[in-house]
């Protein structure tokens, strides 16, 4: 089974001590600020972006507390922490997750499972010849989703399940090491009614917030299947039309994306605006990071931009300190876009 502390785990380990813990509670919250998505690029770490989005502070903390009650972790400044040998071989000999792809697929979960916990449902229901249930999702955009893939569908009513059951059955003989079981379980039928997330832990009988990691696995691992090849799964392909993509940019980003492709300089936008020019300069990083063929030349020369990419592969770091430290000429906002811009790259 996954497991969150395993998971908090590699996030240090990545940020290695040049981020503080906190930065890990916004990244698996899915806190859409500049910092948030720049660290989940740089990191390596959007994977795990809005991963588990009801986590609290108070959660968050007690995990913390544990793995370092454990001597899985040790302090490395206020709020850093580096991994202890015990850490580095507990992430050795423990699973991570295969499927887990949060900054693609995390507005695509939610919607993904209701429709697909409908579907079930109703197709179950259908083949039983039952019409009298309450419906398990209350979603009415749900509803009306399900109500016009039925229609288009095509399918005899009495095909409809046995076409349903295979193709899941085909996703799941895809991968032997997804549990089947961790979805199965939560589906609700005819005369069947499906456990909570609550109940499916206890079952299990691990943490509610392990048992959601590794829901979120399977339900990823479905998506990625399907999305791969969408003529395989006609019925599962459509639980993801109509679904818009995923928008990357804050929506302040946006508007400034707007001002910047008529021409107006940083300066002219933060007027235009009435925002500090360092909040301009972070939505350039966004830029970078988000936006296909973003040429950051204008804002630092093709030479500052090898220098800087040198300094941060000799030194191993992302720390803007230390690399500014080696290379006093460039400013802090040309070596946050150079990294946003080819840093993710350089380190994988």
């Amino acid at each position: 089974m996954l497991n969150i502390e395993n998971i908090i785990l590699y996030c240090i380990k990545q940020l290695n001590g040049e981020r503080t813990i906190y930065s890990i509670y916004h990244l698996l919250n899915g806190k859409k600020s500049s910092q948030t998505i720049q660290d989940s690029h740089l990191f390596s770490l959007k994977n795990y972006f809005r991963l588990f989005d009801l986590l609290t502070r108070e959660s968050f903390d007690k995990i913390i507390k544990n793995i370092s009650n454990k001597a899985l972790i040790r302090e490395s400044g206020e709020q850093r922490f580096l991994l202890t040998v015990a850490g580095e071989l507990r992430l050795e000999k423990n699973p991570f997750p295969s499927f887990i792809n949060g900054w693609d697929y995390h507005h695509l979960t939610d919607l993904f499972w209701e429709r697909l916990s409908l579907l079930v449902q109703v197709t179950s229901n259908l083949v039983y010849q039952e019409t009298h249930y309450v419906p398990i999702q209350k979603n009415k955009v749900v509803h009306i989703w399900l109500k016009s893939t039925l229609k288009n569908l095509q399918i005899p009513r009495d095909e409809l399940g046995k076409m349903l059951f295979d193709e899941l059955m085909m996703c799941f003989e895809m991968d032997k090491n997804i549990d089947p079981s961790i979805l199965v379980f939560r589906l609700t039928g005819y005369q069947k009614i499906g456990l909570t997330p609550l109940q499916m832990a206890k079952k299990f009988k691990i943490e509610y917030t392990d048992y959601q990691i590794n829901f979120i696995n399977v339900i990823h691992f479905l998506i990625s299947t399907v999305m791969y090849d969408c003529s395989r799964f006609p019925i599962l392909s459509d639980l993801l039309k109509g679904i818009k993509r995923n928008d990357s940019l804050t929506q302040s980003s946006r508007k400034t994306w707007v001002l910047l492709n008529q021409g107006y300089s940083i300066e002219q936008i933060a007027g235009l605006r009435h925002l500090k020019t360092s909040t301009i300069e972070d939505h350039l990083v966004e830029f970078a990071l988000n936006v296909d063929n973003f040429s950051i030349d204008t804002y630092v020369d093709i030479e500052m931009q090898k220098r800087i990419l040198e300094i941060s592969r000799e030194a191993e770091t992302k720390q803007l300190k230390r690399i500014r430290n080696d290379s006093e000429t460039t400013s802090y906002f040309q070596i946050r876009l150079v990294l946003a811009k080819y840093g993710d790259r350089q380190w994988n």
